[in-house]
């Protein structure tokens, strides 16, 4: 955005504080004026002919717009990443522990990477690993899909579960 002296352009359309036009004059004459109201000349619309200048305080404007865009990135809500490791030889109780707080995490709307470690000579047994993975997939599909089968990164097998959205509301077609 060009303010006062930055704006080089011969005629510039110029709207006032409150919005009512001012007509089309020189870019002298708007900045006189401007600067009799103790305010900027700001270039609102360049690629209007001729381009369009508002009288605004020009520091009370910028406070506003970065005070906007704050608020904005604070209701912003951002997806996170969790991660839950398994390993091959889990028992009960503690499937049924991860698989809650895997629950707990989808439901706050968060991507949950689940990994099944192999250690020592389990890396022959990776069947196993998968067959856990499809079994922790299988019991968390009311709150989260799998993006991907599981894929072996290195030691370990390794699923992304992604949140299920909610639906929206759906309209009914009439019929005829």
């Amino acid at each position: 955005m060009q303010i006062n002296e930055e704006i080089l352009e011969k005629e510039v359309r110029v709207v006032d504080e409150d919005g009512g036009q001012l007509g089309i004059m020189s870019s002298d004459k708007a900045l006189q004026i401007a600067s009799s109201k103790d305010l900027d000349l700001v270039k609102i619309a360049p690629q209007a002919k001729p381009p369009v200048c508002r009288i605004m305080n020009y520091g009370k404007y910028k406070f506003e717009q970065s005070k906007r865009d704050k608020e904005a990135r604070k209701n912003q809500k951002t997806m996170e990443l969790k991660e839950v490791r398994l390993s091959l030889n889990i028992d009960v109780h503690d499937f049924n522990t991860k698989l809650k707080n895997v629950i707990k995490f989808l439901k706050a709307g968060n991507k949950v990477k689940v990994s099944v470690r192999f250690r020592g000579r389990e890396m022959a047994h990776t069947s196993l690993g998968e067959d856990l993975l499809n079994k922790f997939k299988g019991a968390c599909e009311e709150y989260g899909s799998a993006d991907k089968p599981g894929k072996m990164e290195g030691r370990s097998m390794v699923i992304v579960i992604s949140p299920k959205t909610t639906p929206g509301k759906t309209v009914k077609k009439a019929q005829v």
